[in-house]
Order: structure tokens, then C-alpha cells, then sequence
């Protein structure tokens, strides 16, 4: 039996396997009542979920993951309720989708000097109307028989040691909160496990959540997150980072099991949060 509730979810926009339209048909089928879509570092699926699942008893969240950096490693910051029609978001996620096509073609550079050459076209077919990122080319090894699957296209290629890896667009978490704040968002730590020690400071600079129900998190871990989370005052969220079928990133669609009173409570602080920006821009008399 799935969860009913699942708040990591990719779609085509980012590097998923299925358009928002579909991700959002099968959360129906599945009989979901919230779902989350958090695309890596774009919003640009967000209103066609939306709009399917408008009439059905189906709540689509609009959300993000922004991908951020610290020393020798990656931190993601997953954002809900986010405004996707805020100015700086937007600029800031272009800067983003751009970054990534350049990162993707130089990766395609290295990976031919490698003796492992991939047509540019074909990566970009792979990728479709979504920001060219690694998995594309990681598929794109898979389907010329270079790997035999996309987790060795990582470990032996572009992953963050590989040889034909490329740094990307740089981003801290504390700006990457910052920006998520500004669009009127409820920033979260996604799968913070390794990157507990991170807590104290983020929760200092604005973090609203941590991501506890998780692919793969035994219950000893989920356990540990929820004390971390009552610790300093934070939310909890939950989702299987789903990106489609035999894809090698997430699990399946509702398959990591989230209590329901989590999306409750992620919008009654949306709520709240906003009748203070309501009270704090009225004039006073």
C-alpha cells in the first residue's frame, strides 16, 4: 500500500522520467491527497501539475530543490509553497538552468577526450524540454553501451571524483534559504542524514524543516532526525524523491510512508507566515 502523501517528487522538468501531467495522474491513481513537486532548480512543471490536478481531491505543492555546495559535497534545500512567479526566484533558477547546459557540455568535452564520445543533439534529446543535468548524460553513456548503468556513469565518470566531472554554478545553503524566504517559501533540508552537523547554523539562518521519512532511512534514522527537528524547533517533511521507473535515483512514488499530519502542519506555517506578511505590510494607524 503506498503513502498517501509524498513531498519529493521530480518530473520532466527537472531530471524525472515523467511530465508533470502523468506524475500527477499517477499520484490520483495511487488515491494520494498531497503530493509535493520539488524539480531540481526550476519551477517551470509546477503549473501544469497544478492544473491536472485541478476538480480531483489531489493537493499539489509547489515546490523546488536547489542544489547548493559545501566543502566536497552537495546540499540540497528543497523550498515549499514557494511564489514560482517571484522575480529574484526566477533569475536565480535561469542562472541555474544555463550553469547546467554548460556543465553538461563540458562534461560531454571531457567524456570524448576520454575515448567516450557522446553527440551533444543526442543528450539534449535524452533531456527534452528539461535543463540538460548529469542523469541525461548518464543515460546517454547507457544507451551507447559505455556503463551499464547510470549509478557506474557516476562512480566511474561524473560523479564529483570522476574524471570527466565539471564543477557547477556555486550556491550555499544559507543563500539558497535566503532565496527561498524571499519567494515566500518554507525552506527544508532534503535527506539530511549526512549533513546533520549543518543544522545548528541553517536553523539559525532561516530553515523551517528537515526532511525525516526518506528513501532508504531505517526507522533508527527517522527516530533520530524527528529529536534533531524537536531540538531546535523544526518542521518534518517526507517524501521518495521519486524520479520514475528503474531511473536509479529515489524510490517509487508514495513508497517512502509519511504521516499525514506532516503536510498539515508544513501549511498551517505557510499560513501563519503569511498572515504575518499580511499584518507587517498593512500601515498602521
Amino acid at each position: 500500500m503506498s503513502s498517501r502523501v509524498d513531498l519529493h517528487l521530480h518530473t520532466t522538468a527537472s531530471d524525472g522520467q515523467f511530465s508533470p501531467a502523468e506524475v500527477v495522474r499517477q499520484a490520483i491513481a495511487l488515491g494520494m491527497t498531497v503530493i509535493a513537486v520539488t524539480d531540481h532548480d526550476t519551477t517551470e512543471g509546477i503549473a501544469e501539475a497544478r492544473e491536472t490536478a485541478r476538480g480531483s481531491a489531489l493537493e499539489v505543492i509547489p515546490g523546488v530543490e536547489i542544489s547548493t555546495d559545501v566543502a566536497d559535497s552537495e546540499i540540497h534545500i528543497l523550498g515549499y509553497y514557494i511564489n514560482d512567479q517571484d522575480a529574484q526566484l526566477r533569475r536565480e533558477l535561469e542562472v541555474f538552468r544555463k550553469s547546467r547546459v554548460n556543465r553538461a557540455q563540458g562534461m560531454v568535452d571531457k567524456l570524448t577526450r576520454l575515448g567516450l564520445p557522446l553527440e551533444w543533439d543526442s543528450v539534449r534529446q535524452i533531456a527534452g524540454e528539461a535543463a540538460v543535468g548529469r542523469p541525461h548524460v548518464a543515460r546517454a553513456m547507457l544507451q551507447r553501451g559505455y556503463v551499464s548503468s547510470m549509478d557506474e556513469a557516476f562512480h566511474l565518470y561524473i560523479g564529483r571524483n570522476g574524471p570527466a566531472y565539471v564543477e557547477r554554478y556555486k550556491l550555499t545553503p544559507v543563500e539558497a534559504l535566503k532565496i527561498i524566504l524571499a519567494a515566500d517559501g518554507l525552506p527544508v533540508l532534503a535527506h539530511p542524514l549526512q549533513s546533520t552537523d549543518l543544522v545548528p547554523q541553517l536553523a539559525k539562518s532561516g530553515l523551517v524543516g528537515l526532511e525525516a521519512y526518506y528513501t532508504g532511512y531505517t526507522p533508527e534514522d527517522t527516530r533520530h532526525l524527528l529529536d534533531l527537528a524537536a531540538q531546535y524547533g523544526l518542521l518534518v517533511t517526507g517524501g521518495s524523491d521519486f524520479h520514475g521507473q528503474n531511473t536509479g535515483a529515489g524510490s517509487a512514488l508514495g513508497e517512502v510512508v509519511v504521516p499525514q499530519i506532516l503536510p498539515q502542519r508544513l501549511a498551517a506555517c505557510h499560513r501563519r507566515r503569511q498572515a504575518q506578511r499580511v499584518r507587517t505590510a498593512s500601515p498602521t494607524s
